[in-house]
């Protein structure tokens, strides 16, 4: 694939990408705190639906032989600090990479200052990561999950996408995304007691009524 096709495919995954993600709301704020706090997953539906997609088309185009995998290496520890640190800053911000210039483009003035933040790092961590490869990070085997259970890529990606696809049906019926997309998706948990308060003292008034 030349450059300049490349270019165009990687322009129209990210309309795809950007349609997508607007119309779920996933972009949201609240939505994406109230995923941190485990109170509503939309979030996590969205996700690993991509995760799963992700997985058929890469299965797909391994196994014709149109894209070649490029494994990184495999660094536990590095993953598990980096994980927690990107959780905790998606906690606090309200915004992940991606979301983050969605929420720009229809206007949230704060991920403004989430954007430049990730700029900040971003070029902080560029210039810390050859010391931070020669103390702490190292180096490790570039392995894929397939590997490990001695399967192809694609049977390995196909029977992870199957899983995902069963997770993702139990997950719906346990909590419907038509009862989790409300009014209350700011991720702040003193609304829902409000909204309780409220409920308590209408049906007090409506019990002395009576």
């Amino acid at each position: 694939m030349s450059i300049t096709a490349a270019i165009m495919v990687g322009i129209l995954m990210g309309i795809v990408f950007g349609f997508a993600l607007e119309k779920s709301r996933v972009f949201e704020p609240g939505m994406i705190v109230g995923q941190m706090q485990l109170r509503n997953f939309i979030m996590l539906k969205v996700f690993l639906s991509a995760v799963a997609t992700g997985a058929v088309v890469l299965a797909v185009l391994n196994g014709f032989g149109f894209v070649k995998l490029q494994p990184k290496a495999t660094l536990y520890a590095a993953d598990l600090v980096g994980g927690l640190l990107l959780g905790a800053g998606i906690a606090l911000s309200g915004a992940c990479p991606g979301t983050t210039l969605a929420q720009v483009g229809v206007g949230y003035k704060d991920a403004l200052f989430t954007l430049l933040g990730g700029l900040f790092g971003a070029v902080a961590f560029s210039y810390m990561q050859p010391w931070l490869d020669r103390e702490l990070i190292g180096s490790g085997p570039k392995l894929i999950f397939t590997d490990l259970a001695g399967l192809s890529y694609w049977q390995g990606a196909l029977s992870l996408a199957g899983i995902l696809i069963i997770a993702l049906f139990l997950l719906e019926r346990a909590r419907s995304w038509r009862n989790e997309l409300g009014n209350n998706l700011d991720g702040d948990s003193r609304l829902e007691s409000r909204h309780l308060l409220a409920a308590q003292i209408e049906l007090r008034v409506t019990r002395k009524q009576l």
